[in-house]
Order: C-alpha cells, then sequence, then structure tokens
C-alpha cells in the first residue's frame, strides 16, 4: 500500500494557519490573567484552556488547576501529564524565575522571555545599564549596596528623589522621596531592614522625571516589535495621585497624551533600539515588552521596563481588542509577527481597582463581596478578578487587588462614569477604589 506523502495528507482545520483544537495553560492568578483566559476562551483555536493557580473569576471561565505560579516543576509536569501545547505566562516571577526556559527545554511553546531577557524587568540596574550603554532616553541614575554610600549620595544631591529596590517587589519597591528624610527611610528600608529580601539588596537612586505617565505595549518576536494600543496606569493609592505606590489602582486605554508623533518616537528611541540590543547580546526578547514611560518636555523617557501585559492595563487593552489575542502570541513565539496586524475597537477602556482595606499594605482576607451580578450587568461592563476564592456560595477576597471593574464607552468620560455605576452596585464595605480613575483625560476634555 502507497501511503500519501507528510504533505498530502489529510490536515486538521486551521485558522489563521494554526490548527484548531490546541490545549492551553495560563499561569497567573490575577486579573491580567482573568483578562488573558476571557481572551483566549474566545479563540476558535482553543480547544480546552487550563488556567493555574486561577481565582474564582477565572473559574467561569476555564479550569482552574491548584499549581501555584511559582512552582515550576509541578507546572512542566502538569503540561506533560495534559499534553498542553501552548503556555501562556502572566506575572513577572515565574518569568524571572526561568519557567519558560524549563518549557521549552520540555517541548512544551511558551509565551514570555527567558530567564536571561526577564532580566529587563528582574533588575532594573541591569535594565538601566543597557540604557546607558545604548543611549536609550531615562532618568539619570547610580547604584548602591551599602546603605551608608546611598544615604551620602542623597545628602549630596537632595531631594527630591526617587529610590528603588533592584528585583521584584510586587510595584512596591519604589518611593518617590520628597525630603532627604524620606529617601534616607527609603534606603535603610531596602538595604538594612531587608523589607524586600533579595529584590532589596541594590537600591537605585534616579532623578525625578516631571511629566505625564504612559504605558507603552508591545509584542516582541525576537527581532520584530507590534505595538500594541496605548494605556494609563494609575499607581498611587489615592485620589490625586497621592500615598504610596501599588501594583496599579486603575487604567484606561487609548491614553490620549500619546500621538502619533510621541508613538513613533518611542518605537524609534525606545523600543526598536532596547530589542536590537537584546538580540545582538544574545538574549533576543520574545513575549510582550512594557515599557512604563514618562512623557517630558523634552520628549518621552524611559521608567521601566516590565516583561509582560501590566496589570490593570491587560484589562483594558484587552476590552478594545477586535482581534483574536492567540495568533498574536503564537506568532510572537514563532518569529513571524511581521505578517500581523491588529484591530482594535475605537471605544474607551477603563478599568477601576476595587482594593481590600489596608492595600498596599497588610489587607484583610476572607471579607464577603456581594452584588456583582448587577454590577456586571451594567452597558458595557465585564468585571475581572484578581482576588478572589469561593466558599461555598459566598464569593471572598483572598488579596490587595481584589476586583477590576472595567467599562467600554465612547470617551473616557463615559467610561467612567459606567464602571464607576457598576462600583457603586458592589456590596463590599471592606473594599475600597480610588474614585478619580482617568482624571487627566477628563480634565482635557474626556478625550
Amino acid at each position: 500500500m502507497i501511503q500519501d506523502p507528510p504533505s498530502l495528507t489529510k490536515a486538521a482545520p486551521t485558522v489563521y494557519g494554526v490548527e484548531i483544537g490546541m490545549k492551553i495553560l495560563v499561569v497567573g492568578s490575577g486579573g491580567r490573567e482573568h483578562a488573558l483566559c476571557w481572551a483566549i476562551a474566545a479563540s476558535p483555536l482553543c480547544d480546552k484552556l487550563y488556567c493555574a493557580p486561577g481565582n474564582a473569576g477565572i473559574a467561569a471561565e476555564t479550569e482552574c488547576v491548584p499549581i501555584a505560579a511559582g512552582d515550576i516543576d509541578a507546572i512542566v509536569d502538569f503540561c506533560r501529564k495534559q499534553a498542553i501545547e501552548f503556555v501562556v505566562v502572566g506575572p513577572e516571577a515565574p518569568l524571572v524565575a526561568g519557567l519558560v526556559d524549563r518549557l521549552e527545554g520540555a517541548g512544551i511553546m511558551a509565551f514570555g522571555p527567558t530567564q536571561a531577557a526577564a532580566a529587563l524587568e528582574g533588575s532594573k540596574g541591569f535594565m538601566k545599564d543597557l540604557c546607558a550603554k545604548h543611549n536609550i532616553p531615562t532618568a539619570r541614575y547610580h547604584r548602591f549596596r551599602d546603605a551608608e554610600k546611598a544615604k551620602a549620595h542623597v545628602r549630596v544631591h537632595g531631594a527630591p528623589i526617587v529610590v528603588k529596590a533592584d528585583g521584584l517587589a510586587a510595584g512596591k519597591g519604589v518611593t518617590v522621596a520628597r525630603s532627604v528624610a524620606e529617601a534616607c527611610a527609603a534606603i535603610d528600608s531596602c538595604l538594612t531592614e531587608r523589607r524586600f529580601g533579595a529584590a532589596g539588596e541594590e537600591v537605585l537612586l534616579e532623578e525625578v522625571l516631571t511629566g505625564e505617565e504612559c504605558s507603552f505595549h508591545c509584542l516582541v518576536d525576537g527581532e520584530f516589535a507590534l505595538p500594541l494600543a496605548t494605556a494609563q496606569d494609575h499607581k498611587a493609592v489615592l485620589d490625586g495621585e497621592r500615598g504610596p505606590n501599588t501594583g496599579g489602582m486603575g487604567a484606561y486605554s487609548p491614553a490620549g497624551i500619546m500621538t502619533p508623533e510621541l508613538e513613533r518616537r518611542v518605537m524609534d528611541e525606545i523600543i526598536s533600539p532596547t530589542v536590537a540590543a537584546m538580540a545582538r547580546d544574545g538574549m533576543p526578547f520574545r513575549g510582550v515588552l512594557y515599557a512604563g514611560l514618562m512623557i517630558t518636555d523634552s520628549g518621552p523617557k524611559l521608567l521601566e521596563y516590565n516583561v509582560r501585559f501590566g496589570d490593570p492595563e491587560c484589562q483594558v487593552l484587552l476590552m478594545r481588542l477586535m482581534s483574536d489575542l492567540l495568533p498574536a502570541l503564537l506568532a510572537a513565539h514563532d518569529g513571524v509577527l511581521k505578517t500581523f496586524y491588529l484591530r482594535w475597537f475605537p471605544e474607551t477602556a477603563l478599568c477601576v481597582v476595587m482594593a481590600a482595606k489596608g492595600y498596599p499594605g497588610e489587607s484583610v482576607k476572607g471579607s464577603e463581596i456581594k452584588g456583582l451580578d448587577r454590577a456586571g450587568a451594567v452597558d458595557g461592563v465585564t468585571i475581572f478578578h484578581a482576588g478572589t476564592k469561593r466558599e461555598g456560595e459566598k464569593l471572598l477576597a483572598e488579596g490587595g487587588r481584589v476586583l477590576g471593574v472595567t467599562a467600554l464607552g465612547d470617551n473616557v468620560a463615559e467610561a467612567q462614569a459606567r464602571a464607576y455605576r457598576a462600583v457603586d452596585l458592589v456590596d463590599w464595605p471592606q473594599g475600597f477604589c480610588r474614585r478619580d480613575i482617568g482624571w487627566r483625560a477628563v480634565a482635557r476634555g474626556g478625550e
């Protein structure tokens, strides 16, 4: 019997040239991962979707498995046993720990950078040194491991000054010190008191940049960067940009401050030189490259790199994404992003983060949340879970940032009004949120 050659045998149906029926795992448990699961579950390429470990909201989208995002051995073992074909890694910690390297070494496709490339977020010193070497615009900086030397530098140069823990600190390792005393306290917190553990073994002291912040995301395939829609995050815990920094209290997209001219400058002066430098240095970047920018009077400057989708930026970006997300993630993995063009809904998306009281410090866990059905019924609203669990019929808060109430509108003002209408229907006395997400855009006329 003569068999057909492989090229002529019956093939599985495909979409965008990718085989339908993939088994996919999303790693993580936050609002970003809920948004990723929400988008990937809608793809015709996805046959079976898992999330490890997930949360109560993600469980409504897909099957959650009780494996911690940092348990690399258990994740690889699960993928082997379940014949997972593609893994999308959400949070930064497993990327910096080398999860993608382990998965790829086991023959499992994974979306995200290698451990070496993830140093762009894992070490702020590494990122700043790369910027200095390749003339990428950023704030002036100095690196210190000795607390007394760092404080001596502050006393000479004065305040305001930015103090940053070098490593991963869940968005809480940055202090914009308004006085010498505050800067010295932040230095002691890192280097003497070891508040951030190994992440704070080195501190960076940076000049304070003035302007307006913006989040700029790209998909990157090692050589080519495909810009996504722009967004603006709100880091401070209190209205009016007051209080300590958090992982993010809200976001909206698009960010009106990012004109086409500014976007070209960001690509030409920041993103493209970084991608080229990483490739030349033998650690090509694949995944999501998220540049935190300050738009100054002299142009865009890089505040920091993240090597994954922002949270809550991911929620607003995916609410606006008209195209299928999954083929784009696969294209980034396969090195063929140049063939892709993503389409976006013209509406504005705005996310209000509801957090447990005490956040970003010690927050109380276990409080009951009610009213989500009513809140989610508001026109144009989707509620992404960031830190929730089910206990019988009850929905409980399980973390600092707990919900991301996300709304679409014709402009920022309309999206904002819808999001807060839904927030006000959530019955959760132990929760709080900022009431001014999108305030800059509204002040400019609603954009």
